[in-house]
């Protein structure tokens, strides 16, 4: 900002673009900064490090590429003068400091930084319509190599090689979401040109083979895999990754979940929240179990899947404890009280252990005790209301708050220990595994060979 006559503020807006020719435009419109290519080159330099110290010796080195003039720091200093010169009218300062140069001033924006941030962003998203939206944004900042009219590509890789790595992995990234949103084709069309620049980037190559099979080309996906397996193994004296070997070996088999290599083999995502998918068949025992992950580069059953009170008020609604409506509350209420969500949720896993232990081990009468006690809890803020399908059922009523779903995985556990079934519960031996289930036929020895694919000769134990 700078003072403009009368006391009025001003407020500049510098917007530099890096990412293919330098551009520099104020409040929208383009400027000329530096006429010279090394002024350019120069200000792109100090500008992927936007307020931080960019020494002079690193200056020379990267302008004359190892080999500098005599009079170069003369040089340097000259090109500085210039830049100061033609900064200065909008509010931009390039100070000196120590051995070195520093850009500075405010509302500064360099097209490099959004992307990153955008990519950043994007893979924090689980929603891919969401990621997609974000990757386009940062990807339309692309013009061009970094600083395409005043650097070669040896002073580009010097400069920010990183730069050109983010930028494959957010069409990698953005490939992914568009799988998951069907749209296979444009993947194959946009991939296609790429792995043929890069062909032994096998995260690229994993999301094009997945987009070739979905596309019914599952021969050319193979072909794929082989070409990149022998120049991996020409090159470089390697066999493809564990990644991209299970891509082929679902090609191979029609694997249908294909497009899921690198997640949880089973993963119901419901309002951006990962929930254990639906193996037990009954509610309590899906309260116990969780998110599916075999394999030493996935998450093991063991791990937690009630991460917060979020995940938790969702998956009352997704298993039918809770109706969307009261769902929508419970999200608004754990905004607002966010401490009084997380002692909610403490409880929900002090219950989650007492009840599975009820159902692995009828003896244990100190667990059966802190579910019943959490049953008589539930049991007195019950209502009995008709449903869209004109059934009648009991529910959790509003007025319960935050502990609604808490109640409600209570009242559930309750009624399965009551009902005849609870004598037909299994537990997976797998140490890995333990997954609950209902096996009313007698003749499951797993929880199923398609998610937890233990080979142990020992059956599931009556639980």
């Amino acid at each position: 900002m700078t003072t403009a006559g009368a006391g009025r503020i001003v407020l500049f807006v510098m917007e530099f673009r890096l990412l293919g020719p330098f551009e520099a435009r104020h409040d929208g419109r383009p400027v000329e900064i530096g006429s010279r290519r090394q002024e350019r080159c120069l200000l792109g330099m100090l500008l992927l490090d936007t307020g931080g110290v960019v020494p002079t010796d690193r200056l020379i080195d990267l302008l004359w590429n190892g080999r500098p003039p005599v009079a170069a720091r003369g040089a340097v200093q000259t090109y500085i003068g210039r830049l100061r010169g033609a900064l200065k009218p909008y509010g931009v300062r390039i100070s000196t400091r120590g051995a070195g140069y520093a850009v500075e001033g405010d509302g500064i924006s360099v097209d490099v930084d959004e992307f990153g941030e955008l990519v950043r962003a994007a893979g924090a998203v689980a929603d891919p319509a969401e990621r997609l939206r974000l990757l386009d944004r940062g990807l339309a900042l692309w013009r061009g190599p970094l600083l395409a009219d005043a650097a070669d590509g040896e002073l580009r890789d010097r400069l920010h090689g990183t730069v050109e790595e983010l930028r494959l992995v957010a069409v990698e990234l953005r490939a992914e979401a568009q799988l998951a949103l069907g749209q296979h084709a444009q993947v194959i069309a946009e991939l296609t040109p790429l792995a043929d620049r890069h062909p032994v980037r096998e995260q690229l190559i994993g999301v094009l083979m997945t987009a070739l099979y979905r596309g019914n080309r599952r021969a050319e996906a193979s072909r794929l895999y082989r070409t990149t397996r022998e120049l991996l193994r020409a090159d470089f004296g390697v066999e493809p990754g564990p990644r991209l070997r299970e891509v082929h070996r679902r090609v191979l088999s029609e694997d249908n979940r294909l497009d899921r290599i690198g997640r949880p083999v089973y993963e119901v995502r419901i309002r951006d929240e990962s929930l254990p998918w639906s193996v037990g068949g009954h509610p309590a025992l899906d309260f116990c179990n969780t998110l599916a992950g075999w394999g030493s580069e996935s998450p093991l059953p063991g791990a937690e899947w009630l991460r917060g009170y979020r995940t938790l008020a969702v998956w009352s609604g997704h298993v039918g404890l809770a109706d969307e409506v009261s769902v929508t509350r419970l999200l608004h209420l754990a905004r607002r009280d966010p401490a009084s969500a997380e002692a909610v949720l403490a409880e929900a896993r002090t219950l989650r252990a007492a009840l599975y232990a009820s159902l692995v081990d009828p003896a244990d009468h100190r667990a059966f005790d802190a579910v019943a006690r959490a049953a008589e809890a539930a049991a007195r803020t019950l209502v009995f209301r008709r449903g869209t399908d004109g059934r009648g059922r009991w529910w959790i009523d509003l007025t319960a708050g935050l502990r609604l779903p808490l109640h409600a995985a209570a009242f559930s556990g309750a009624q399965l220990l009551a009902d005849p079934s609870r004598l037909t519960v299994r537990a997976c031996p797998d140490g890995r595994c333990g997954w609950l289930f209902l096996d009313e036929s007698g003749l499951r020895r797993w929880c199923s060979l398609g998610t937890c694919g233990g080979r142990a000769d020992a059956p599931c134990r009556s639980a």
